[in-house]
């Protein structure tokens, strides 16, 4: 119970932009659980890291912390979603820099089989191309979704999103080329409004460029590139989910 009145006394500080004082209670909560939940203590240490760049400081021992417990908690065998533990792995590593770590992590990743997903979370759609919206809309309906809601340009998609993050967690399939804000706007402002959202990014962009890795490193759960197909997009939601389910 003690722990639970930190977490929340932590998250009113975070919301009330008392950062420090976040942060403390968060790192504090971290390092007394690095032995007992490693899974726990990971997803602390990067509320703490969170509560650092708010303030525009230094996240790297943090998120470095974290990197290092998903890596044991998805080598334990008792773990229940290994996946999941690699694939926030591999985000510690890709914002630290230490791409080589974060490729192997999620090259890991990708030989596990998913479990099976109860569908059941909505999916907002952000892209000016009506076109590819209805696209995106009819595939994401023949993998069982179907509470979606589709916005045309980027303002629109941060004011609906704040709407839609009240009720429910969805899955966010984000084109980085709207008329209006540019994707890594829209994905760190999303992002801050809550901070364990799951981004799919869509672009005509190469991976390599400096626009797509510059909108990655904001925390984007996964990058699919146009034009796409219904296996590459079911893999990047797939991703997504199994993200989501380590968290919950």
């Amino acid at each position: 119970m003690e722990s639970k009145a930190t977490y929340e006394i932590a998250l009113t500080h975070l919301k009330n932009k008392q950062f420090i004082s976040a942060h403390n209670l968060f790192l504090n909560q971290a390092e007394s659980l690095q032995k007992s939940d490693q899974l726990k203590s990971a997803l602390l240490f990067l509320l703490a890291a969170e509560c650092k760049s708010r303030q525009g400081k230094d996240t790297s021992n943090e998120i470095t912390e974290a990197s290092s417990l998903f890596l044991k908690y998805s080598s334990s065998k008792d773990s229940k979603n290994i996946k999941g533990a690699l694939l926030c792995a591999s985000k510690c590593f890709l914002s630290l820099g230490e791409f080589d770590k974060a490729k192997d992590a999620f090259q890991k990743a990708k030989s596990i089989i998913p479990s099976t997903v109860n569908v059941v979370r909505p999916v907002v759609i952000i892209d000016d191309s009506k076109a590819i919206a209805m696209k995106l809309q009819n595939y994401v309906e023949k993998l069982g979704y179907s509470d979606i809601t589709i916005f045309e340009n980027g303002k629109d998609a941060i004011k609906g999103c704040k709407k839609i993050f009240s009720e429910s967690d969805p899955i966010i399939l984000l084109d980085m080329g709207l008329p209006d804000v540019e994707g890594d706007e829209v994905a760190t402002k999303l992002l801050k409004e809550k901070i364990h959202l799951q981004i799919v990014v869509i672009t005509a962009d190469e991976k390599t460029t400096e626009r797509v890795n510059k909108t990655i490193s904001t925390g984007v759960s996964a990058f699919i590139q146009k034009p796409f197909t219904l296996d590459e997009l079911k893999k990047a939601i797939d991703i997504a989910e199994s993200e989501y389910s380590l968290l919950q």
